[in-house]
């Protein structure tokens, strides 16, 4: 599980959310890589059954980290800008697998 509370604490992956808050301050984003690859598998194992690509909107998280986890995953990426073709690009986002909104 990637979000448990671990003696009343939430953690992330096993990272109290409550230390990083205090190093880091707030607000402050938390992202877990088992999550996001949980969800792409799950996804991409429920079209099995048909040829698919699961495009990822790179408007909803242009995230670098982010972008590279799904990127190594096989996704391909959804994007409306020059700056999001460079995020998807930089993170190794294949060039093939991009569809270009306009």
């Amino acid at each position: 599980m990637s979000f448990t509370r671990i003696n009343g604490v939430l953690h992330a992956e096993q990272c109290s959310l409550e230390q990083l808050a205090q190093q880091f301050g707030t607000p402050l984003y938390v992202y877990s890589k088992a999550a996001f690859e949980k969800h792409y598998l799950d996804m991409d194992r429920a079209f099995d059954f048909i040829d698919h690509q699961i495009c990822f909107a790179v408007k909803s998280n242009s995230n670098i980290a982010v972008l590279n986890v799904l990127a190594k995953l096989g996704a391909g990426f959804d994007i409306v800008s020059g700056g999001e073709l460079a995020r998807v690009l930089k993170a190794g986002g294949d060039a093939s697998k991009i569809v270009f909104q306009v």
